[in-house]
């Protein structure tokens, strides 16, 4: 995945960051980092295909596809199964109808 893949790489690509400060140098950012963070960053490897279905799924919604991937993660860590969202699904749908 290349950097102009991201909708808004264009937007910045020629912006001059050098004089930039880290997040911790600005208190009112660092204090939102710590109240809404509480993420890590990793490196992972995924099937292409994994990958493909969501970036697919999050360019329909308009949403993120790390933030998808992110969310299935804590459902699967959570417990929560594929049989059970389609359940809760076909019963949202079903109230709605």
């Amino acid at each position: 995945m290349s950097n102009n893949s991201d909708p808004l790489f264009d937007r910045y690509t020629n912006m001059d960051f050098s004089d930039a400060k880290p997040v911790a140098a600005i208190p009112a950012l660092a204090r939102l980092q710590a109240e809404h963070g509480g993420k890590s960053r990793v490196t992972m490897r995924l099937d292409n295909d994994v990958l493909a279905v969501f970036k697919a799924r999050a360019e329909m919604t308009g949403g993120n596809y790390q933030t998808l991937i992110n969310q299935a993660l804590r459902d699967a860590a959570q417990g929560v199964t594929l049989v059970e969202v389609v359940r809760q699904t076909i019963r949202q749908e079903l109230r709605v109808g």
